[in-house]
């Protein structure tokens, strides 16, 4: 990945907590919890999400950075979804979403050429590097955000 890319998908990643924040802004009870279709989250679950994915994603790029064995874990989102009560408030979420979006973005921020050129193993998928890291990560909470507003649209249809 050139330098270019990598600083325009750094500053994408680090905008990520305020599109979902706007996304959010003025949100009532009705509209954090309907879903927008059979089988789809709501903003709600959504948030929640968010959250487990950016701690997860937090996590990842510090074990291979920092880890001397580099194994990324997968998890099940949907099983997250399940088991850790994604009815619950949104606001200790959206704080765990912000820090774990400004910490890494100053890791981020620090990181030199040797450091991008770490890889890791994802058990799931096998290599993983950083660049792609960075390329699923920089777009998450701008398509998670989407969702968001199509979520609490569907409440104004009903």
């Amino acid at each position: 990945m050139d330098l270019a890319t990598r600083q325009r998908l750094i500053a994408q990643y680090k905008d990520g907590y305020r599109v979902v924040t706007e996304a959010l802004a003025g949100a009532s009870d009705a509209e954090l919890d309907s879903h927008p279709a059979p089988g789809k989250w709501s903003a709600r679950e959504i948030v929640h999400h968010l959250a487990d994915s950016e701690m997860n994603g937090a996590l990842r790029l510090r074990v291979v950075v920092a880890g001397p064995e580099r194994v990324v874990l997968g998890y099940d989102q949907d099983q997250f979804a399940r088991a850790l009560y994604y009815g619950r408030p949104i606001e200790s979420s959206l704080q765990a979403f912000k820090a774990a979006r400004e910490t890494t973005g100053e890791i981020l921020d620090r990181m030199t050429e040797t450091d991008w050129q770490r890889e890791g193993t994802h058990n799931e998928i096998g290599r993983y590097t950083l660049d792609r890291w960075l390329e699923i990560y920089a777009a998450h909470a701008h398509k998670h955000a989407e969702q968001i507003a199509a979520a609490r649209a569907s409440a104004q249809r009903k």
